[in-house]
């Protein structure tokens, strides 16, 4: 994405939270220098947070990564090793940062469904709980080969 002459993006918008590569083909980069280039930016009106890194020179012009943070915009501008400036004849370079879109964001399952999930939980516990407490009383029964109706009836008071 090119949205001012010379400064392009690996991205179609910026977002929060990502990290953006930023390519540089303007004036330091046309005179074929072998100076060292500096991204100077910061985020906001108040430019907080703010950061320099050096630039990678490569084919397609001075290249950088930038972990763009919760801010509204990006603010920067370019520094050679000669200490001469490119910020844009003095207004900078700023670019609006969009919110991260909502269907993104990863949400774990809803706190409405943990007391459903806990509830079918506590039923499946008293099932097995029902289940174990009839295999003991049976059991000995089963074993003592007791088929009178003494032991059905203890069966259906089980019940």
């Amino acid at each position: 994405m090119e949205l001012i002459k010379n400064i392009f993006f690996n991205t179609d918008k910026l977002i929060e939270n990502s990290v953006v590569k930023i390519s540089y083909t303007g004036k330091f980069f046309q005179d074929n220098s072998n100076t060292e280039l500096y991204i100077h930016y910061g985020f906001g009106l108040l430019w907080e947070n703010v950061n320099e890194i050096k630039m990678e020179k490569t084919e397609l012009g001075y290249q950088a990564l930038i972990y763009l943070n919760g801010q509204d915009s990006l603010n920067f501008c370019f520094k050679n090793g000669k200490g001469e400036w490119d910020n844009n004849e003095g207004k900078n370079y700023v670019f609006e940062i969009a919110p991260l879109p909502k269907d993104l964001i990863v949400v774990q399952e809803s706190s409405l469904a943990e007391p459903q999930k806990e509830h079918k939980i506590k039923q499946i516990w008293e099932k097995v709980k029902y289940s174990v407490v009839a295999a003991i009383k049976y059991l000995p029964k089963l074993f003592s080969f007791n088929t009178s109706s003494e032991a059905v009836e203890d069966e259906n008071s089980l019940r």
